[in-house]
C-alpha cells in the first residue's frame, strides 16, 4: 500500500452521526475567497523577470504563496542551465507533474491566480517556450486569474505598440499597451471614479496614491478604443517638463485596468508602474487591493457532467488522454457533479470509492455547487471510500463534490518551492462516483 502523505485536520468528531457533523462544519468560520485549489498565488519571477521571492501584499493578506526565482540577471548570459530546466518544469511539466505547477491533471487551475514581475517581456516569453506559454492561457481560459505589473502588464497584452511587437506574448488580453518611456521615477495614480478597487481600501479618501514606483511600464493604449470588458482602476498622474517624455504626456492615461472574458475564465488585472515592493501605506493598499480584486474573479465552479441513477462514473483519464470531464483528480481540488433526483426516488445513495493511500471527501447540496464549508451533507471519514445514504431527497438537482484532501509536502529552496512526499498525486488519483436509487 503507498504510503500516505496527507495534510487533514484530525477531528475527534468523525465518528458523530452525519447530520451533527454537518452542523458543526456549518459552524466552522466560511473562507473568504473560493474553495478548491492547491494555494493563493503563484510568482513567476523566472528568466529575464525580477527574481522576487517576497510579495508584502501576499503575506499582508495572509495569502499561501509559491514563486520561482531565476538566477539575478539583465541578459541571456546571466542564467543558467538549471534556471531553464527548473522554469521549464514548472511551467510545462516533468515526469513527476506532467500538467507543471499551475495546472491540474484536468487543466483546471491549481492556484487561485499568477502574479507575473516586471523585467523584459519579450525575452521572458520567449524562454517560457509554446508550451509553457500554452499553459498559463490554459491557466486563465480554465478560471485563474492573472496579475501583471510591468513586464508582466506586456506580457499578457497583444504587444507594446510603442515598439510594434508583440507575437511572442500571451495575448490574453486583447488589446495593445505603449511604453510610457518613463525609468526609475516615482510617479502618482489617480483612482478611477467607481473603481472596484474601491471595495477594499479608501486610499486615504482622497482617490489618489503617491509615488509608485515605475521603470520602463506602460498604459493602456486607446487608439481604436478599449477591448469591451476593460474596466479601468487607475491612471496617471505625471506630466513632464523636461526630457524625452516632454512631447508625450502620461498625465490621465490608463494605468492600471482589469479584464475578464467570461463567468468561467480568470480576471486579469494589468499595473504599467511597481507597488509590488512595497511594504506599508497607500501603495501597499494598492498592491493588495490588486490581489484581493483577481482572486474574486476566479472561474465559476465547472460540473463534469449529470450523474444517472444506477451509472458508474470511472474518472482515471490522464492529462494526455485529453478528456478533462473523465480526468483524475488532483491534490486539494474539487471535482463537482449533478444529479437530478425524481419526485419518488427512496433510499438515495451517493458512493464514492478512491484508489487506496489517498483522502478524498465526498459533499452534497442542494442547488448549489457542494464544498466543504456549505455543503448539506458531508461524509470526511479517512481513506477513498466514501458514502453518503439518505431515505428521502428533496427532488430537483443537487450536486455532488468530490474533493482530493491529498497533497504534496513542499520544501523551500533557494530558488523557490520543490515537492516531496508522495509525488504521484501531481498526476492526478482515480476514483468512482455513482447515486442510485429505489
Amino acid at each position: 500500500m503507498r504510503k500516505q502523505k496527507t495534510k487533514v485536520a484530525t477531528y475527534s468528531f468523525f465518528s458523530l452521526p452525519l447530520f451533527i457533523l454537518t452542523l458543526l462544519l456549518f459552524l466552522m468560520p466560511q473562507e473568504a475567497v473560493a474553495q478548491g485549489f492547491y494555494k493563493d498565488i503563484f510568482m513567476d519571477g523566472g528568466i529575464r523577470l525580477t527574481s522576487r521571492k517576497d510579495l508584502p501584499a501576499a503575506r499582508r493578506l495572509d495569502l499561501s504563496i509559491e514563486y520561482f526565482a531565476s538566477s539575478k540577471g539583465k541578459k541571456a548570459s546571466d542564467f543558467t542551465l538549471q534556471d531553464t530546466l527548473i522554469q521549464t518544469a514548472l511551467f510545462t511539466g516533468s515526469d513527476d507533474d506532467t500538467n507543471g505547477v499551475l495546472l491540474y491533471p484536468d487543466g483546471a487551475p491549481r492556484f487561485k491566480a499568477i502574479y507575473v514581475n516586471g523585467g523584459f517581456a519579450p525575452a521572458h516569453a520567449i524562454s517560457l517556450g509554446e508550451s509553457g506559454k500554452d499553459n498559463i492561457k490554459k491557466f486563465v481560459k480554465e478560471g485563474g486569474s492573472y496579475v501583471g505589473t510591468c513586464a508582466g502588464m506586456f506580457l499578457a497584452s497583444l504587444g507594446n505598440k510603442h515598439k510594434n511587437n508583440g507575437k511572442e506574448y500571451l495575448h490574453i488580453w486583447p488589446g495593445w499597451a505603449y511604453s510610457t518611456l518613463l525609468s526609475k521615477t516615482p510617479i502618482g495614480h489617480f483612482i478611477e471614479k467607481g473603481s472596484p478597487l474601491l471595495k477594499y481600501y479608501d486610499f486615504g479618501g482622497d482617490m489618489h496614491v503617491d509615488s509608485v514606483y515605475h521603470n520602463g511600464g506602460g498604459f493602456a493604449y486607446l487608439q481604436g478604443g478599449l477591448p469591451e470588458g476593460t474596466e479601468i482602476l487607475t491612471r496617471y498622474d505625471y506630466t513632464p517638463k523636461t526630457g524625452k517624455q516632454k512631447n508625450h504626456s502620461i498625465h490621465n492615461e490608463i494605468s492600471t485596468w482589469a479584464w475578464k472574458e467570461s463567468e468561467s475564465t480568470g480576471r486579469i488585472l494589468l499595473c504599467g508602474s511597481h507597488p509590488e515592493g512595497v511594504t506599508s501605506g497607500e501603495r501597499l493598499d494598492l498592491m493588495s487591493s490588486f490581489l484581493l480584486y483577481a482572486i474574486d474573479g476566479v472561474g465559476a465552479p465547472k460540473v463534469k457532467g449529470e450523474l444517472q441513477n444506477g451509472v458508474a462514473r470511472i474518472m482515471d483519464k490522464k492529462t494526455e488522454d485529453n478528456n478533462p470531464d473523465f480526468t483524475r483528480i488532483g491534490d486539494k481540488q474539487y471535482h463537482h457533479f449533478t444529479v437530478d433526483i425524481p419526485k419518488k426516488a427512496k433510499n438515495i445513495r451517493v458512493s464514492l470509492e478512491g484508489a487506496k493511500g489517498y483522502d478524498l471527501n465526498l459533499y452534497l447540496n442542494r442547488g448549489a455547487p457542494a464544498f466543504k464549508q456549505d455543503a448539506n451533507m458531508v461524509d470526511i471519514s479517512k481513506g477513498a471510500k466514501k458514502s453518503i445514504l439518505n431515505k428521502k431527497l428533496e427532488p430537483g438537482v443537487w450536486y455532488i463534490g468530490v474533493e482530493c484532501d491529498t497533497t504534496v509536502e513542499s520544501r523551500q529552496e533557494e530558488w523557490g518551492w520543490s515537492y516531496t512526499g508522495d509525488l504521484s498525486v501531481l498526476n492526478g488519483v482515480p476514483y468512482t462516483i455513482k447515486v442510485e436509487w429505489d
